[in-house]
C-alpha cells in the first residue's frame, strides 16, 4: 500500500478541476485523446451494456464512452472530487443527460456486486492508496466474463532511456507549465505518484491476484503509456 493521503489528492483535483482537460491538451499535445480510444477500441463496448468510469474526474472518458456506444444510458461515473464531478455534470448534462454521476470512494464504492459489464479507469489507478483494493473493488463490480481496461502513466524500474525521459518531460515541461497557471505543487505530485506505482508486470499479478482470470498490459505513445486489460 502507498501512503496515499486521500484527502489531500480529493482536494488536490478540486483545485485542478476548472483546468485539467485544457492542461491535459497541452501536456499530451492532444494525444491523451488519441489514448482513450485506444482504450475503448481495445474493449470494445457496446450498445446496451452497463459500464463504470471508476475515477471518472471531469468526466471525459465517461462521455467518450457514451459518445462510442451512441447512447448515455446505463453509464455510471464515479470520483471522490465533488468539484470535478461538477464540472463533469455540467458538460454532459445537454447531450449526455443519462451518465449516472456518483461522489464516492474507488476502493469502496458501496455499489451493488457483480452488476456492471465493463469498467475504465483512467489515470486513476496511480492516485490510490492500494494498487491492489482498486482492483478487487474493480474485480467485484464487474459480472463474470466483464472486462476492464485502466489506462495510465508507465511506472519504469531503475534506470531507463524512457524513464529518464518521463523524469525530464515532468520537471522540465509539466511542472513549469502548471506552474504559470498557478498549479505546480499539484502537477508536481505526478512524478511523485509514480514512484511506487506498479509496473506493468506487477499490475498484471495484482489483477491476477484479485480474482481476474485474463490480465495483459500493453503500452502506448513509444512506452510512456500503459493499459492493464482484464477480464473477471
Amino acid at each position: 500500500m502507498r501512503p496515499v493521503n486521500t484527502k489531500s489528492i480529493e482536494e488536490m483535483f478540486n483545485s485542478i478541476s476548472s483546468k485539467y482537460d485544457f492542461l491535459n491538451d497541452i501536456f499530451s499535445f492532444g494525444l491523451h485523446r488519441f489514448w482513450k480510444r485506444k482504450l475503448l477500441d481495445l474493449l470494445k463496448p457496446t450498445f446496451g451494456e452497463k459500464w463504470i468510469d471508476l475515477c471518472c474526474g471531469t468526466g471525459d472518458m465517461s462521455i467518450l464512452l457514451a459518445r462510442y456506444m451512441k447512447s448515455s444510458e446505463n453509464i455510471t461515473g464515479i470520483d471522490s472530487a465533488s468539484q470535478a464531478l461538477l464540472v463533469a455534470r455540467e458538460r454532459s448534462k445537454q447531450n449526455y443527460p443519462s451518465i449516472e454521476w456518483i461522489k464516492g470512494d474507488a476502493l469502496e464504492t458501496n455499489l451493488t456486486s457483480h452488476q456492471f459489464d465493463g469498467l475504465l479507469m483512467a489515470y486513476g489507478l496511480r492516485n490510490l492508496s492500494s494498487s491492489y483494493a482498486g482492483l478487487r473493488e474493480a474485480f467485484r463490480l464487474l459480472k463474470p466474463g466483464g472486462r476492464a481496461g485502466i489506462l495510465d502513466f508507465r511506472s519504469f524500474e531503475g534506470r531507463s532511456i524512457r524513464g529518464l525521459f518521463q523524469e525530464i518531460y515532468l520537471s522540465v515541461y509539466v511542472v513549469p507549465i502548471a506552474s504559470l497557471f498557478g498549479l505546480g505543487k499539484e502537477y508536481s505530485y505526478i512524478k511523485k505518484s509514480l514512484i511506487d506505482f506498479p509496473s506493468g508486470e506487477k499490475q498484471i499479478h495484482l489483477a491476477l491476484s484479485a480474482g481476474f482470470k485474463k490480465a495483459k498490459y500493453k503500452t502506448l505513445a513509444k512506452g510512456q503509456m500503459g493499459i492493464l486489460l482484464l477480464e473477471a
